[in-house]
């Protein structure tokens, strides 16, 4: 880093004296009420709404380019939808919950009180520096915790120093606080003892933060991608379906976490889904080197690496079918990578083992509806799965046979804008789940509570055991 990238790293004595802060005011106050919660989480939504030009053009300037309108609709608004969904539904998760008592432990009363954890740490990425930074916040604040912020400090390190200027105008330091710098201060970050850490990012990165983690038996939430796949059935409408996956894939230029990282195609359909996929990639975007509505890649470093996935492709036999239309030269030093088709891929290319992060998509072909699950079914668990089509029971078919942190049926990435849903991975894609209620629970102890009354025969149950504890015991099992 630079010099000046450096004068904003939070050294490591500074993060644990932020911890302790924190720690000390949860201790103060372990369980605020409504009206407190309310106020961090309006903070929140009016930090985001009154911040959201600056954030977005640093952003854009991390990256090279992007456009204002990907980080609107991908980080702001997501966030402020969480925000108002949070508002509107705080009493009823704070509310204990009543739980009825089985017969043989009448007249005991039981409850189940969801109750803050304590400090939160939310580990977040590049792609998304906003959205998954504060959005796991709202549930977390809405929860009742205090909450420390470690978003990336090398790719995006314009915007984290932004972040960290503009919450202390919001924010107290010991309810909300934001701690920069690279790799060093995150493994630093992920080895203090919270009560609850989510980080979102890469599988080699995640392993290393649920170990730092494990030291402290910190509980640990992780959303990790992978190779998310798009299954078209043959009963899919192209016309309806190509632009949907062509915007779920270049959003952002695929640099998404749940973008269609494969799409499985039935071999009859093939040609047909290459042709309307050309031509819709070209419609959404008809030039790139300038065009402001056509993210950069990065950095110069993954731009790089989609080149070396593409060439690795095309030494092996694929082939690669870039769409530029206006016939751009699109040098390297502006990481503007064409929207890009793999034909005929194999299993011993990089890009259909790795998570490609890119505007590059392989397409497989398929005979059966059965060689299409088996094939997912194949390779790691994945953080999302798309499937299009008009088929009914093709469609309750993969949903009962495959296993994928989330699905959207006719549609790609909008799953994850719906707060009702609960939205983290499985296996390989990582473990827990945040957004709305799921992640409320998520950063709460959901503790039970069982009242017993003055009077009530449990006592009868106490040695010296005999006859009498003989006859309880049959009653009580005839009572279950």
């Amino acid at each position: 880093m630079s010099a000046a990238d450096a004068a904003v790293i939070v050294p490591a004595a500074r993060m644990r004296e932020l911890f302790d802060r924190q720690r000390a005011a949860f201790a103060r106050d372990p369980w605020p009420d409504a009206a407190r919660r309310t106020d961090r989480l309006r903070r929140l939504l009016a930090l985001t709404r009154e911040n959201a030009a600056d954030f977005a053009a640093a952003i854009s300037t991390d990256f090279g380019q992007r456009p204002f309108e990907v980080s609107d609709f991908g980080e702001f608004l997501v966030v402020e939808a969480s925000v108002h969904h949070a508002l509107r539904h705080l009493a009823r998760w704070m509310r204990p919950r009543r739980v009825s008592t089985p017969l043989h432990l009448l007249p005991a009363r039981a409850k189940v009180l969801r109750q803050p954890l304590g400090v939160v740490g939310i580990v977040a990425p590049w792609n998304y520096p906003y959205n998954l930074a504060l959005d796991p916040a709202v549930g977390a604040l809405a929860a009742g915790n205090r909450v420390m912020v470690k978003p990336d400090g090398e790719l995006t390190r314009r915007f984290a120093a932004l972040l960290a200027e503009r919450v202390p105008r919001y924010f107290a330091a010991d309810e909300l606080a934001i701690v920069t710098g690279g790799a060093e201060e995150g493994a630093v970050f992920a080895a203090l003892p919270f009560d609850h850490l989510l980080f979102t990012g890469s599988a080699r990165a995640g392993r290393l933060v649920a170990a730092a983690a494990a030291a402290n038996l910190t509980p640990v939430t992780l959303e990790l991608g992978g190779k998310s796949p798009c299954i078209v059935d043959p009963s899919c409408d192209l016309a309806r379906a190509v632009p949907r996956i062509v915007h779920g894939k270049l959003f952002n230029s695929g640099q998404t976490c749940v973008a269609p990282d494969y799409v499985l195609v039935p071999e009859a359909m093939r040609d047909a889904f290459v042709q309307a996929w050309e031509r819709e990639a070209a419609r959404m975007y008809p030039t790139l080197e300038d065009n402001p509505d056509y993210a950069s890649i990065v950095s110069d470093r993954h731009y790089a690496r989609l080149e070396q996935l593409a060439g690795d492709a095309a030494a092996q036999g694929a082939e690669l079918r870039r769409v530029n239309p206006a016939a751009e030269a699109l040098p390297a030093t502006k990481r503007k990578f064409p929207p890009t088709l793999a034909l005929g891929v194999t299993d011993a290319m990089r890009l259909m083992q790795e998570e490609i992060f890119g505007p590059l998509l392989p397409v497989v072909t398929y005979r059966s509806l059965d060689e299409a699950i088996e094939f997912v079914n194949a390779r790691p668990r994945p953080l999302s799965l798309y499937w299009f089509g008009d088929d009914t029971a093709s469609r309750e078919r993969v949903l009962e046979r495959t296993i994928a942190g989330g699905v959207c049926v006719n549609d790609t990435l909008i799953h994850l804008a719906h707060e009702g849903l609960p939205f983290g991975g499985v296996g390989a894609s990582g473990h827990g789940a945040y957004h709305g209620e799921a992640g409320f629970l998520t950063f709460s102890k959901e503790k039970p509570v069982l009242v017993q009354s003055r009077l009530n025969l449990l006592g009868a149950f106490f040695p010296p055991y005999g006859k009498r504890f003989k006859r309880l015991i049959s009653i009580a099992r005839r009572l279950l």
